[in-house]
């Protein structure tokens, strides 16, 4: 089927309903899921799917509908009911659609290959994983070993005359595991996400820090409620990045519910932070040649050597703000309407190794688990539970859980004194692991 013509015919039928603007999101792709549980497939599944979101805007009035039945009484039923519920919304002088009709030249995004892998090469792969982090003798039970892929193609077409289209893979594969010592159990996982087949981890990678992360956490202590460095584990960026994210996008920043709403242009953080925002990294997870509803994609410095210099917008927002969107319309598939997110979203590396960061800490906790929500992106208060290891004197001395950590978004970011180099961009929402001078620790 010709689902790029299909786009562009259908924005048309939008029209001629009696629509004055509209936009057609189409998606058709196929998903395998695989999961092995000690040694035994438990299931395979493969799906393809395909379905259509229309967004119609009459008078300035906007509305929503989706199908997945391509039959032409189903599209026309779409199309008609969401022109119907246009004009019974309230108008807003903000609802435009986008008209850049350009597409960020974004390299090794699709992998014909995934499909052409055999079906039975996955599943051992899932098993292989599954196996070798059960040989360890700390390692008692497995919660599971899956494999995951996805591909897909995305069409977009307006009324402004926009039609582009672009094609995307993934594949995934991970394991879990438990390891037991008398009465306690510690669980531990570890999982590996490419564009490429080809460029998946080792198993025996995987499935290693999968194991340690189970057994390193046996025999956990407690320790006094104190001030202490805190070392941010790449695993945990999310605590940080997460709070941030939220404060920074465009909607929350024009409704005043963010704690970064009259901060641009100020210090924010210290010297040694840039955090970027990047829809257009080769083979990067989150990139794609242009956004949820068709803005091309794009490299951005949020936040540079501490300084604040961003915010994130889709194309109402930005109308509402005055600014052209940043690319950051994001969406959930084609029953959903464009909202804000980031594409590869990090912190940029720094030169220390961890290693040196551990050595340079006389008293601190290495945080390797998190409980919470992270930094509250309206007020910027931070507190969560904690897991991870106590440092002393530059080493590691011995695992601990149940603390809590807590401070302010402010205090934390301007406290970071130490960056690791050690950033992976094969992850999309990520840092390297970083060193806060002092944090409150909350324990016994």
């Amino acid at each position: 089927m010709d689902y790029k013509g299909l786009t562009e015919q259908l924005v048309k039928k939008c029209l001629k309903q009696g629509a004055d603007g509209a936009e057609v999101y189409m998606e058709v792709g196929r998903n395998l899921n695989i999961r092995v549980r000690n040694g035994e497939v438990e299931t395979v599944q493969e799906a393809s799917s395909r379905g259509v979101g229309f967004r119609v805007f009459v008078k300035g009035k906007m509305a929503f509908s989706s199908c997945n039945d391509f039959q032409d009484a189903a599209l026309d039923n779409a199309v008609e009911s969401a022109v119907r519920f246009a004009k019974n919304t309230t108008p807003d002088e903000n609802n435009v659609l986008p008209d850049d009709k350009g597409v960020t030249n974004v390299g090794e995004l699709y992998d014909p290959r995934i499909a052409q892998v055999s079906t039975d090469k996955k599943i051992d792969l899932a098993k292989k994983v599954e196996e070798l982090a059960m040989k360890d003798a700390r390692i008692t039970k497995s919660a599971g070993a899956r494999y995951a892929e996805g591909e897909g193609e995305v069409f977009l077409a307006n009324s402004n005359g926009l039609l582009k289209n672009s094609q995307m893979s993934a594949c995934s594969f991970g394991v879990s595991v438990v390891a037991e010592k008398g009465e306690q159990k510690s669980t531990g996982g570890e999982s590996c996400s490419r564009r490429f087949f080809a460029d998946l981890r080792p198993p025996e990678e995987v499935a290693e820090k999968a194991a340690r992360a189970a057994y390193e956490m046996l025999d956990p202590r407690m320790v006094k409620t104190q001030k202490a460095s805190v070392i941010f584990d790449p695993d945990v960026a999310r605590a940080i990045l997460g709070g941030v994210l939220g404060a920074i996008n465009g909607e929350r920043v024009l409704q005043g519910a963010s704690f970064l709403a009259k901060r641009m242009n100020q210090k924010i953080a210290s010297e040694l932070v840039t955090m970027i925002d990047d829809g257009t990294l080769p083979k990067g997870m989150g990139s794609q040649p242009f956004d949820g509803e068709g803005v091309p994609t794009q490299k951005r410095i949020i936040v540079d050597k501490g300084v604040l210099k961003g915010f994130m917008y889709n194309t109402i927002a930005a109308k509402r703000a005055g600014i052209k969107s940043t690319g950051n319309a994001s969406r959930r598939g084609f029953t959903s309407l464009p909202s804000i997110g980031p594409h590869n979203f990090y912190i940029a590396a720094g030169k220390s190794s961890p290693e040196e960061i551990v050595k340079t800490t006389k008293k601190g906790l290495l945080l390797k688990g998190v409980t919470g929500y992270g930094i509250n992106p309206v007020n910027g208060n931070f507190s969560g539970g904690a897991s991870g290891f106590w440092v002393d004197n530059g080493k590691i001395a011995f695992p601990v859980r149940g603390l809590t950590i807590a401070g302010t978004a402010e205090e934390m970011l301007n406290s970071i004194d130490l960056l690791g180099n050690d950033l992976d961009l094969n992850r999309s929402f990520t840092s390297p692991t970083f060193r806060i001078k002092a944090m409150l620790i909350g324990g016994k």
